[in-house]
């Protein structure tokens, strides 16, 4: 797909498999002369540095190999923080100019047990494509997966802002206890924020990272409302569940947290990700509205028994910032 696309492609709706706040790292590297490898993993957009050098040369916010004068090419092994399905890809050479891959290929590997070696048997996932410079290259993945690492080629060296891998964690569902409470909204077990009305500050899908946020910038945050109503995000669990216990977190926001909050929930039933929010006026409520106060965590075990279900809309009254969504509960078969 065209880098200057000004629509986004499907497959980019999915979770960004290679970043590192999910664990995602990079193992192994030919060479990262100018720039750190990992770098490319990281979740914030890439920045420029007028006038910023180290003892290697130019600071550059990405991976960045030496010139090469020898045959062959670089490489980076990633360890994916999760396995998982890949549907698309963001080879993003955003800052690099005269120094950016003519062209990169992927591959990919399932080894779960064990880190890749000389033995291993890698999957070409990208065939060979051509980049530009200060570019997004976005690329449809069709191999079938699902994957733990993978392995960007770059063509003969130079630098890589960002590797973006959008894409589904894959769970082994039948080994989780059905008695045992698990998140069922966590992105590493799959779930996905796929809708809301406003992430002007803070992206929806933080809500949903491990761990509790590091900033602001690290949870979901809408502009301040002006007008009647309140905020809201949608969020698909990663499995059907009964939900038992709800824990909102408002770390780091404390002029700015929501007033109060509620939760909407539905066994959703065809339909598309994109109206997805026309269906959630009518959902019923799993946690009535409750208040909520800055900078903590807070457990909610009165919720109401909806049975399955494989969606929730968290509401906040009027606006603010939510740093983590949790939605413990027990796994339920799927409905055929």
């Amino acid at each position: 797909m065209s880098s200057n696309s000004s629509q986004q492609p499907g497959f980019m709706k999915f979770i960004n498999l290679a970043d590192a706040r999910l664990g995602s790292k990079v193992i192994f590297v030919t060479d990262d002369w100018f720039a750190e490898a990992d770098r490319m993993l990281q979740p914030g957009e890439p920045v420029w540095k007028e006038g910023v050098y180290d003892d290697n040369g130019k600071w550059m916010d990405g991976w960045e190999s030496r010139r090469k004068r020898f045959e062959g090419y670089d490489f980076a092994v990633v360890k994916l923080g999760v396995p998982g399905y890949l549907y698309g890809c963001d080879i993003d050479t955003r800052f690099f100019t005269g120094n950016y891959p003519p062209s990169a290929s992927i591959d990919a590997c399932f080894s779960p047990e064990q880190e890749p070696d000389e033995r291993t048997q890698w999957v070409n996932i990208l065939d060979s494509v051509a980049l530009q410079g200060n570019s997004h290259h976005l690329h449809e993945i069709s191999a079938s997966g699902p994957w733990t690492h993978v392995r960007l080629n770059i063509f003969p060296d130079g630098g890589v802002a960002r590797l973006r891998l959008y894409g589904m964690p894959y769970k082994d569902w039948s080994k989780q206890d059905p008695n045992e409470l698990v998140d069922l909204a966590a992105a590493l077990n799959g779930g996905r924020a796929i809708a809301c009305n406003d992430e002007h500050f803070g992206k929806k899908g933080n809500i949903l990272n491990p761990g509790r946020g590091v900033n602001m910038g690290d949870g979901w945050e809408t502009a301040r409302r002006r007008t009647p109503g309140n905020d809201w995000v949608i969020v698909a669990l990663g499995h059907v569940g009964v939900v038992k216990e709800v824990l909102v977190d408002t770390l780091h926001f404390k002029g700015n947290y929501p007033d109060s909050c509620s939760i909407q929930a539905a066994y959703v039933r065809g339909g598309t990700d994109e109206q997805i929010a026309t269906q959630s006026l009518f959902w019923r409520e799993l946690l009535p509205q409750q208040k909520l106060q800055m900078h903590q965590e807070h457990h909610f075990t009165e919720v109401n028994d909806l049975g399955p279900i494989t969606h929730v809309r968290l509401n906040i009254f009027p606006d603010g910032g939510v740093s983590r969504l949790r939605l413990f509960g027990h796994i339920q078969p799927t409905e055929e």
